[in-house]
């Protein structure tokens, strides 16, 4: 790697942003110091975020893959734009490739062909995927590795040396599990909200279960609402949380359905504290 980490991070927003502060943040993971460089199709973005940090601007006249190289390159733009970003930016990547958008199978297939040098031998790849939002951190990031190799070991020291956890995964479990955790929560919560915006319920009538969800609500709506379409287009959710609503709303005056709904969530939940 050499005494100086060259980190070109293509996508200068809220997550581009976090990537670039938590790798510049510990530079003895790469055993020396960390440049930084941002590329975002909006120059003006790329250039608020170096003016704030001692980093530099790929220059807008010139080709991906023109300047540098860079020893690693981090993909941080929405999840419709990843695959072509790969393809366009993997040139610049003399050592690894890397992402953050979000969804795992696709753009690890996208670097696998990307990474692949003419000569036979592959650069390190893989994809990161942080489990919140970065004005929540730290928190929790899944890791699948495609090619790994001492650069992205560095990245995952560096993002732990924040006081995050990194865990490794699968693409396909990581996939599966955003269908839930994401897709359906996000749907079920905005759901609540759409009824509850409706029925302009006074603060004082507020249970505790309302105003948790109200907290959510108001965490899921606080972001950029093209992320959260993002989300929802990328996985299945949407449906399953439509499909459980149509059980509740048939279960309506039968006591007994209710209950059994009840115990089927609960039973649910405490099978997998379990597990």
């Amino acid at each position: 790697m050499g005494e100086l980490m060259r980190l070109l991070v293509v996508g200068a927003g809220e997550m581009g942003r976090w990537v670039a502060d938590a790798i510049a943040a510990s530079p003895d993971a790469f055993d020396g110091d960390v440049s930084v460089t941002f590329a975002d199709a909006d120059r003006e973005v790329a250039e608020d975020a170096a003016a704030t940090r001692d980093a530099a601007v790929y220059p807008s006249d010139a080709e991906p893959g023109s300047e540098g190289p860079f020893d690693a390159v981090c993909l941080a733009v929405p999840i419709p734009a990843v695959e072509p970003a790969i393809a366009e930016w993997a040139p610049a990547a003399d050592g690894a490739l890397f992402d953050v958008a979000g969804t795992m199978g696709l753009p690890l297939s996208a670097m696998r062909s990307a990474a692949a040098e003419a000569d036979g031998t592959v650069r390190e790849y893989g994809s990161f995927h942080p489990l919140f939002a970065p004005p929540r951190t730290p928190g929790t990031v899944a890791f699948v590795p495609g090619e790994d190799g001492p650069l992205l070991s560095g990245v995952r020291e560096a993002i732990r040396a924040g006081g995050n956890e990194v865990f490794e995964t699968t693409a396909a479990e990581h996939d599966a599990a955003m269908e839930t955790v994401q897709a359906s929560a996000h749907a079920a919560i905005l759901a609540y909200g759409l009824v509850a915006a409706d029925a302009d319920v006074r603060e004082e009538f507020h249970t505790p279960v309302s105003e948790r969800l109200e907290g959510l609500v108001e965490t899921v709506t606080e972001g950029s609402p093209d992320v959260y379409a993002d989300i929802q287009l990328a996985f299945d959710g949407a449906e399953s949380v439509a499909a459980a609503a149509s059980r509740i709303a048939d279960a309506r005056g039968d006591r007994e359905a209710f209950r059994t709904l009840y115990r089927e969530a609960g039973t649910a939940r405490r099978r997998e504290r379990h597990e």
